[in-house]
C-alpha cells in the first residue's frame, strides 16, 4: 500500500510522518472556501492528526493581504521600516544589520521567499491577527489555528526557558536535556500554531483554485509561494520538468513542507508534509529528502489512478 510505502520512507530517515495529497481541480460553484472536499481521489498518512505548521502559516497571512490589497483596504507599497527592535534574526530583514525601509508587498515577498519572520511580523501587525483568524474559519479550516506571529512564539520560548532575550536564550537552551526541550509549548500542537496535513492541502487547493479570494489575491499567493529559495525538500522528490511552489517550516525536531506539483501536462497536486524525529537537530538532510520522496510517491500514485 502506497501509505506503508511512505511510512517506510519516513522510518529510513529516523523521522515519522504525517502527509496529505489531493489532485487540484477547478471547482467554480465553492466561493470563499464554502462546500465539501471534492472526491478526486488521495493519499493520506495521519492527514487528519494534529501538527504543528510554524512558518506555513505565512501562507494564510499573506493570503489575507492580498485580499485586503485587493479590497482596497491596503496600499501594498505602503512604506515601513524594519528596525532594530524589529529584527528577529534568521533570513532576509529579520537578520539585517541595519534599518531597512521596503514596502508591504515586499514584506509579503520576503515572509514567503526567504521565510523572513521579521517581515511577517510587520505584516500581521498591519492586517490584524484576528483577520487572520477569521480567514482560516472562512475558509473551512475548522481545525487550524494561528496563536500569534513569529515574535510571539519566541517570547513564549524565552519565558519557558527563563531566558530575559535572545542572547540569554542561546545560552540557556542548549544545555536543557533534550526531554525538556521537547516539551516546549511550540512544539506542541496543543499548544501553538497549528492544523491537519488535510486542511493544509484544503487552503492549497482554495487558492490555486481561486476560490480563497478575488483571483488577483489568489494569484500573488502562487506567485510568492513560487518564489521560494529553498529548494531541498519537496522539490527534490520531483523530475526538473515539474514545477514547484512552496512554503517551508522548521523548529527543532520539526521538518515540513507544503505546495502544489504542476506537471507538465498542467496538471496540479497539492501536498503538505510534516516530519517529526527524535534528534532535535534544525538541519536534516536525510528528512529533507524523505520529504521529497514521500511527495513523489504520493503523487505519482495519484497520476497512476490509485495504483
Amino acid at each position: 500500500m502506497i501509505e506503508e510505502r511512505i511510512r517506510e520512507v519516513f522510518a529510513e530517515a529516523g523521522a515519522v510522518g504525517q502527509l496529505h495529497a489531493i489532485p487540484v481541480h477547478p471547482r467554480p460553484d465553492i466561493a470563499g472556501g464554502a462546500g465539501p472536499e471534492p472526491d478526486f481521489g488521495e493519499v493520506a498518512v495521519g492527514a487528519d492528526d494534529p501538527v504543528v505548521i510554524a512558518s506555513i502559516f505565512k501562507v494564510l497571512l499573506v493570503l489575507e493581504f492580498a485580499r485586503q490589497v485587493a479590497a482596497g483596504q491596503l496600499d501594498p507599497r505602503e512604506r515601513v521600516r524594519v528596525t532594530a527592535a524589529d529584527r528577529l534574526g534568521g533570513w532576509g530583514t529579520a537578520g539585517c544589520l541595519d534599518d531597512v525601509e521596503l514596502s508591504l508587498r515586499d514584506l509579503a515577498h520576503f515572509a514567503m521567499s526567504v521565510s523572513d519572520n521579521s517581515a511577517a511580523d510587520l505584516l500581521l501587525a498591519r492586517v490584524g491577527l484576528d483577520t487572520v483568524r477569521l480567514l482560516a474559519k472562512e475558509l473551512g479550516l475548522e481545525r487550524t489555528r494561528i496563536v500569534g506571529g513569529p515574535r510571539d512564539l519566541l517570547e513564549s520560548m524565552l519565558a519557558e526557558v527563563g531566558a530575559r532575550d535572545e542572547r540569554e536564550f542561546a545560552v540557556r537552551y542548549p544545555a536543557l536535556p533534550d526531554e525538556r526541550k521537547r516539551r516546549l509549548a511550540v512544539l506542541d500542537p496543543r499548544h501553538t500554531t497549528a492544523s491537519t496535513p488535510r486542511e493544509i492541502t484544503r487552503l492549497l487547493r482554495l487558492v490555486w483554485t481561486d476560490a480563497a479570494g478575488p483571483p488577483e489575491a489568489c494569484a500573488l499567493v502562487r506567485d510568492l509561494m513560487g518564489r521560494q529559495v529553498f529548494r531541498h525538500r519537496l522539490v527534490s522528490g520531483f523530475p526538473d520538468d515539474v514545477v514547484v511552489a512552496a512554503k517551508t517550516g522548521t523548529l527543532p525536531g520539526l521538518h515540513m513542507e507544503a505546495g502544489v506539483a504542476r506537471h507538465p501536462d498542467g496538471a496540479c497536486y497539492a501536498i503538505a508534509v510534516f516530519a517529526r524525529t527524535h534528534d532535535l537537530t534544525a538541519s536534516r538532510p536525510t528528512v529533507d529528502a524523505a520529504i521529497g520522496r514521500a511527495a513523489g510517491f504520493a503523487v505519482g500514485f495519484l497520476r497512476d489512478g490509485g495504483r
